[in-house]
């Protein structure tokens, strides 16, 4: 926990704030405490180890975007009950679902976490995998924002370039830390927006495609300074 509110610091992000994010992840399933070395610790939970791992990949773009044609497809039953209904709809929409009626769920391809999705829910689904007998584009723009995602994409690169000026040609370490932190805080919001579809689906002049560049570019230029400020902190931690 001290080394976590060390390392949190520079997001202006205080100590309070730290201890009741990591008590209310440790609720919900993403955390479980553990014993180490230098005292009480935390560690993720496998849900957690799934979650990370599937939102690294569409942030960093690791696994392959090439499609095939074929969207998967879920029936889900009916969910009676408003909240679950809601956590349904926003777990699959992260995960790049979109809905054709209340219970077929249609993405562009089979998301890893889906059947935990629906198990934590314990709600039934049949799935298939089917291509679609019409103009696949017109029916990406009835599902989804495709407009109101491409000027999402247009403003977060207006903004990302304001806040990279604050880290030059040769950062110290924390401010290095605070704008990749920053850079990729505001990044990660489009995984609850931006399904993840194939290149072919979207317009030509696509925003998204220069603001992943931007991305791309900045926060590997200040991976190598963040990553010795983590360790620094870390490091702290062990030697207390």
């Amino acid at each position: 926990m001290a080394a976590l509110v060390r390392l949190l610091a520079p997001l202006e992000i205080a100590a309070p704030a730290v201890r009741t994010a990591i008590s209310r992840m440790v609720r919900q399933g993403w955390l479980t405490p553990v014993k180490l070395s230098s005292g009480p610790g935390y560690a993720l939970t496998p849900r957690a180890v799934r979650r990370l791992d599937e939102a690294i990949a569409r942030i960093y773009r690791t696994h392959s975007n090439e499609w095939d044609g074929h969207w998967h497809v879920l029936v889900t039953s009916r969910v009676p009950e408003r909240s679950r209904r809601e956590r349904v709809r926003a777990g699959l929409s992260f995960l790049g679902y979109a809905p054709l009626d209340d219970t077929t769920w249609i993405g562009p391809r089979r998301s890893p976490e889906a059947d935990a999705l629906l198990e934590a829910e314990s709600l039934r689904a049949e799935r298939f995998t089917a291509r679609h007998d019409g103009d696949s584009a017109s029916l990406v723009r009835r599902l989804w924002d495709i407009e109101g995602l491409a000027r999402s994409y247009e403003r977060w690169l207006e903004d990302a370039r304001e806040l990279v000026r604050a880290a030059d040609d040769n950062p110290d370490d924390e401010t290095a830390f605070a704008v990749r932190s920053r850079l990729l805080h505001e990044w990660r919001k489009f995984l609850f927006r931006d399904p993840g579809l194939p290149r072919q689906l979207l317009p030509e002049d696509w925003p998204g495609d220069e603001a992943a560049k931007f991305f791309d570019l900045e926060s590997s230029r200040l991976l190598p300074a963040a990553n010795r400020f983590v360790d620094a902190c870390l490091e702290e931690e062990s030697s207390d």
